[in-house]
C-alpha cells in the first residue's frame, strides 16, 4: 500500500470521532454541523453554492447553444461569405477543437484550479462569438468557430466538474438533471431563435446575443467562486498534449471529410488515418512514462471508468444520428417546411429536459441509478426501433411518436455516466476523469454525423432508381442529368421537378434513412452491454476528500468477504489533489 493511503487512513483512525463533530463555517459566518452540511438531507444548496451553480447553468446555456444557434442561418452564411464546398466546416471546426481542449482543460484544472480556466475559457468564447459577428470573410468565420471551440471545451466539461467539488454526489444527480435541461433547453432554443435573429435581424447577430449571458456567468463566478487550490510542482505533460491533439485532428478530420468532401478509399483519407494511428501509438507510450498525464492510463484500469466511457459514446453516436437526419425524414420525405425546421426536434428535446430533471431527483432520493441508466437506453433502443418503421407513407405522429420516446430514454441516460465517474474519482484526477466523459461524447459525435452520413449516401442514388419509371432511368442517364436528396430539400428545386420524379426522390430517401436508423441500433446494442456490465456503487453522501477517502477505505476493507471492495479511479496515485470549495476550512482539533 502506498505511504499516502497509510497516512490517510491513520490521519482518519485518529480523527474519525473528532471529524463526526466538526464544524463548517459557511460564507455566510453561519456555522453548521459538518455532517448537516453534507447530508443527504439537506434540504438544498447554500446561498454561495447556488449563486455558483446559477452562473454555471449560464455557462453552459452559453456554450451549448453555440452548437445549435447557427444551424438556420449556415445557408445564408454561406450564399454571403461563400464557402458552400466546406459548408459542414461551419459545425465541424468548433466540434473538432473543442474534443482536443476537453482533456486537456480537464487534467490542467486538476493541477492549476478550475476558477481561473472557467473564467478564462468564457472570455475565449466570447472574444470568438465578436470575431466570427465581424467575419469579412468564410475562413475567418471558420477560424472564429474553433476559438468558439476552445471556450466550449473549457466551459462544458469544467460546469460538470466543479458541480462535483462543490456538491456531494447523493445530492448531485437532481443538479446534473438541471444542467441536462440546460442542453436540452439549447436544443430547442438555439434553431428558434437562430431562425428569427437570422430573418429579422442578420445572422451576425447569432454571434452577439450570447455575449449578455456570458457577461452574467463570468461576473457570478468571478464573484462567488472562491476556491483555494493546493500547488503541485509538477512536469507539464507537453508531448502528450501535442500528440493527443494531432492524434484527434489526423482521427476525427478524415471521419469528418470521408464520404462527402473526400471518398472514404482516397489517398488523403487513408493516409491521415494511418498517421493517425501512429501517432495514437505514440501517445500510449508517452503517457505511460509521464510524471503528470494528460489523459492517465491508470484510470482504464477501472471497469467503472472504461465502460461509463463506452456507454456515453454510444449514446452519443445515438443521439446525433437522431438529431442530425430526423430533420432530413422532415423535410425531404414529409415535406415539412424548412422554415419550420427549428420545430422539428422540440418534442424530443421537450421529453429530454422533463426525463432529465425527473430522472436526477429520483437519482437523489434513491441514491441509485443504475436501473434508471439501463431503462433509459432501452427505451432510446425502442425509440429507434420505432424510427426503423418510419417509411414513405408515414405521418407527421409516427414521427413525433418515435421522437418522444427517443427524447425520454435521452434523458434519462445522458448525464448519469458523468455521475458515475465522478461517484468512484480521486478528487486528484476529478477534472480529467469529469472530461473524460464529455471527450468520448464529442468524439462520438463526430463519428456518429459521419458514418450515419455515409450510410445515407452511399446507396441513395440507388434507392432514387428502384422508385423511377426505367424509362425515365435511361433518360436521365443518357443525358447525364442527376437527381439526390437536394431536390426535395430545396422548395425551389422539388418545384421544378416532375411529380412522379419528385415522390421517387422522396421514397429512396425515405429507404435510405430507413437503412441508417437501423444501423442506429448497432450502439443501442454497445450502450446496453456497456451498462449491465457497470457496478452499481453506492452514492457518497459527502464531497471527497482525503480524510473520507482514508475513513471510507476503511469501511471497504472492513466489509464481509464476499463483497467486492470498490477501488476508486486513480487508484495509486496517492491522495494529492485541487482543493475546491467555496468555504474556509475549519481546522479538526
Amino acid at each position: 500500500m502506498p505511504q499516502t493511503s497509510q497516512g490517510a487512513i491513520t490521519d482518519a483512525t485518529t480523527h474519525r470521532t473528532s471529524s463526526r463533530a466538526a464544524a463548517t463555517t459557511t460564507s455566510s459566518g453561519a456555522v453548521a454541523p459538518a455532517s448537516s452540511a453534507t447530508s443527504a438531507k439537506a434540504p438544498g444548496l447554500d446561498r454561495p453554492t447556488r449563486n455558483i451553480f446559477i452562473a454555471l447553468m449560464l455557462g453552459m446555456l452559453v456554450a451549448s447553444i453555440s452548437q445549435t444557434i447557427v444551424g438556420p442561418a449556415m445557408p445564408r452564411i454561406v450564399a454571403e461569405l461563400g464557402g458552400i464546398d466546406h459548408y459542414s466546416w461551419l459545425a465541424t471546426a468548433a466540434m473538432l477543437v473543442s474534443a482536443i481542449t476537453v482533456p486537456i482543460v480537464g487534467k490542467m484544472s486538476d493541477l492549476y484550479g478550475r476558477r481561473g480556466f472557467y473564467l478564462g475559457g468564457l472570455v475565449v468564447f466570447m472574444a470568438g462569438s465578436v470575431l466570427a459577428g465581424f467575419a469579412q470573410n468564410f475562413w475567418w468565420l471558420i477560424a472564429a468557430r474553433a476559438i468558439q471551440g476552445i471556450g466550449m471545451g473549457t466551459l462544458m466539461p469544467l460546469s460538470q466538474t466543479i458541480i462535483g467539488d462543490i456538491i456531494p454526489p447523493r445530492q448531485r444527480g437532481k443538479y446534473q438533471g438541471l444542467m441536462g435541461g440546460v442542453f436540452g433547453l439549447s436544443s430547442i432554443l438555439g434553431p428558434l431563435v437562430g431562425g428569427f435573429v437570422t430573418d429579422n435581424w442578420g445572422w451576425r447577430y447569432l454571434f452577439f446575443i450570447t455575449l449578455p449571458v456570458g457577461v452574467v456567468a463570468f461576473f457570478g463566478i468571478s464573484r462567488f467562486l472562491h476556491l483555494e487550490h493546493t500547488p503541485r510542482e509538477t512536469v507539464i505533460d507537453r508531448a502528450g498534449i501535442g500528440l493527443l491533439s494531432m492524434t484527434l485532428i489526423l482521427l476525427l478530420v478524415p471521419t469528418s471529410l470521408g464520404g462527402t468532401t473526400l471518398a472514404w478509399g482516397s489517398p488523403a483519407i487513408l493516409g491521415m488515418y494511418a498517421a493517425g494511428i501512429v501517432a495514437l501509438i505514440a501517445f500510449i507510450a508517452v503517457e505511460r512514462r509521464a510524471v503528470e498525464p494528460v489523459l492517465p492510463l491508470r484510470l482504464f484500469k477501472s471497469s467503472l471508468f472504461t465502460l461509463s466511457n463506452i456507454a456515453a459514446f454510444m449514446v452519443s453516436v445515438m443521439m446525433f444520428g437522431a438529431m442530425i437526419y430526423l430533420p432530413v425524414y422532415a423535410q425531404g420525405v414529409l415535406g415539412a417546411s424548412a422554415t419550420n425546421s427549428g420545430l422539428i426536434l422540440m418534442p424530443m428535446s421537450v421529453a429530454m429536459i422533463g426525463l432529465s430533471i425527473i430522472s436526477g431527483l429520483v437519482i437523489t432520493k434513491t441514491g441509485r441509478y443504475k436501473l434508471q441508466t439501463i431503462a433509459g437506453i432501452l427505451i432510446m433502443g425502442v425509440g429507434f426501433w420505432l424510427l426503423t418503421q418510419l417509411h414513405y407513407g408515414s405521418s407527421q405522429l409516427d414521427l413525433t411518436l418515435s421522437m418522444i420516446v427517443f427524447g425520454i430514454g435521452l434523458g434519462m441516460a445522458l448525464q448519469v455516466f458523468t455521475l458515475i465517474i465522478q461517484n468512484s474519482s480521486q478528487r486528484k484526477d476529478l477534472g480529467v476523469a469529469t472530461a473524460s466523459t464529455q471527450f468520448f461524447r464529442n468524439v462520438g459525435s463526430t463519428v456518429g454525423t459521419a458514418v450515419f452520413g455515409t450510410i445515407m449516401t452511399s446507396g441513395l442514388a440507388g434507392n432514387i432508381a428502384s422508385h423511377l419509371p426505367a424509362s425515365v432511368v435511361e433518360q436521365m442517364q443518357a443525358s447525364g442529368q442527376q437527381v439526390s436528396a437536394g431536390s426535395v430539400l430545396d422548395p425551389a428545386a422539388l418545384a421544378k421537378l416532375p411529380p412522379q420524379i419528385a415522390t421517387g426522390v422522396q421514397q429512396g430517401l425515405a429507404d435510405s434513412l430507413h437503412t441508417v436508423f437501423v444501423w442506429g441500433l448497432v450502439p443501442f446494442a454497445l450502450a446496453l452491454l456497456a451498462a449491465l456490465f457497470i457496478k452499481e456503487v453506492p452514492l457518497r453522501d459527502t464531497v471527497h476528500t482525503p480524510e473520507e477517502a482514508g475513513r471510507e477505505l476503511l469501511d471497504t476493507m472492513s466489509q464481509s468477504a464476499d463483497e467486492e471492495p470498490v477501488e476508486p479511479l486513480g487508484r495509486g496515485g496517492g491522495n494529492t489533489r485541487t482543493s475546491e470549495r467555496t468555504e474556509a476550512p475549519v481546522p479538526v482539533s
